[in-house]
């Protein structure tokens, strides 16, 4: 459970059909998000208490924030408070519902007849819809999302943020879907809220991802299905079937916990020639760190003691821990070729070349004897990412920190042109 510190309560924000908003007077900028023990459907025309739904959601929620944050998107989320609640960065929200599908089910098949259930989308399929339960939340173009020239936070939401929104829910969702994956789950579909940060006047995910936000197949099986639907499609509500709908939250919620959890270990093994490219592999290791992949440091040389580079090789293929090697040597680069020629494992070379020599020097890197796939990234950060780009195939959370970067480095090009545009103006 969340250690709980008493935080001073303000004014009552904002109240939804699941949870309310309320300021922090003691942290201006941040919000409390309290969950309620109620489950509606339709636009609230369904709604019924469900004990210990604040708590399921709530962890849930957290949990999902939790694994975005970690890999690098930019959330509302602060941390869990309690139980029932989470303390957030206070945002005026953006009144969309963006919703991301990788199987056509639900509402879209209504909406496009003649499409089968179970349609595949690839690449995903993104829709918008206004936040207007009176007109029950109508279909968005972006066109009306732009025209409406909605201000928030002192932010206008034109092309460029419509651009960022677009893209981080693609991303989201991947990321999301790449870690239920983990546990045999498909997630089908996920709607995601976004909000202007008061503070930063950004835009950040916000809102709640939890157990009515999605659908979630277990083995990509519908008639196994664990999210809000279950209630949607409850043909009488009985004390019985409320508790089937709570069993799938609380199911989900169990589960919710191991999408932050490594599914594999995995490490790079950085071999340098001599101390003198300590340096070098210093970068190299700060940038797997970022991946969250530890590295190990060893010296030899295998132009001088070629049968101790294949003992110090043979330390590592031993463990079945899932490793790439980097050989970093300068002048002449023996450790890469030796290495890849006497490995199954990936051998990558990241020599450090020298303005004088470096021309010369880097083709006893790039050109191999036939029988050896070893690669040559002559930046040590790039030799990092290519690593965890090998490491995250079997790692989720690996692969999550990639996604992250990839959408983090758009949108950051993204401000950059905007901010040159209103420069040049």
């Amino acid at each position: 459970a969340a250690t709980q510190e008493v935080l001073k309560i303000g004014q009552k924000l904002n109240e939804g059909k699941t949870k309310q908003i309320f300021e922090l007077v003691d942290h201006p900028g941040l919000v409390l998000l309290q969950s309620k023990d109620q489950t509606t459907a339709g636009n609230a025309v369904s709604r019924d208490q469900m004990e210990g739904k604040a708590a399921i959601a709530n962890k849930t929620a957290s949990c999902v924030f939790q694994l975005l944050q970690e890999s690098g998107i930019k959330t509302a989320f602060v941390k869990q408070h309690s139980d029932t609640a989470f303390i957030a960065a206070h945002c005026e929200m953006i009144p969309v519902e963006w919703v991301c599908r990788r199987v056509a089910t639900g509402s879209f098949l209504r909406r496009n007849p003649g499409v089968k259930e179970g349609y595949r989308f690839s690449p995903l399929k993104m829709e918008m819809f206004f936040k207007d339960d009176a007109n029950n939340d109508p279909q968005w173009s972006e066109e009306q999302l732009l025209e409406a020239k909605l201000c928030l936070a002192g932010l206008t939401i034109g092309q460029c943020e419509v651009d960022i929104m677009s893209r981080s829910t693609v991303a989201i969702f991947e990321i999301v879907e790449k870690a239920w994956a983990t546990q045999n789950c498909s997630l089908v579909d996920m709607k995601i809220e976004f909000g202007v940060s008061v503070k930063s006047r950004e835009i950040v995910l916000a809102d709640v991802i939890d157990n009515d936000s999605w659908r979630l197949w277990p083995a990509g099986d519908r008639s196994q299905q664990k999210d809000k639907r279950v209630y949607r499609e409850l043909k009488e509500v009985t004390p019985e079937a409320m508790q089937m709908v709570k069993r799938s939250s609380e199911w989900v919620s169990e589960r919710v916990k191991l999408l932050l959890e490594p599914q594999a270990s995995s490490r790079v093994v950085l071999l340098m020639g001599s101390t003198s490219d300590v340096a070098h592999c210093e970068k190299i290791r700060k940038a797997c760190a970022s991946y969250g992949i530890p590295c190990v440091l060893r010296v030899t040389s295998a132009h001088k003691g070629p049968d101790e580079t294949l003992r110090i090789k043979a330390e590592y293929e031993g463990d079945g821990i899932p490793t790439v090697f980097v050989a970093v040597a300068g002048r002449s680069n023996g450790l890469g070729p030796v290495m890849s020629g006497n490995t199954a494992y990936p051998v990558i070379s990241c020599p450090p070349l020298t303005p004088d020599w470096g021309p010369h020097d880097v083709w006893s890197s790039l050109r191999m004897p036939s029988g050896l796939g070893c690669s040559t990234v002559l930046s040590p950060e790039a030799c990092a990412q290519f690593a965890a780009q090998i490491l995250g195939l079997r790692d989720h959370l690996v692969w999550c920190k990639l996604r992250a970067s990839m959408l983090n480095t758009w949108v950051s090009l993204k401000l950059a042109d905007k901010k040159l545009q209103a420069c040049s103006l």
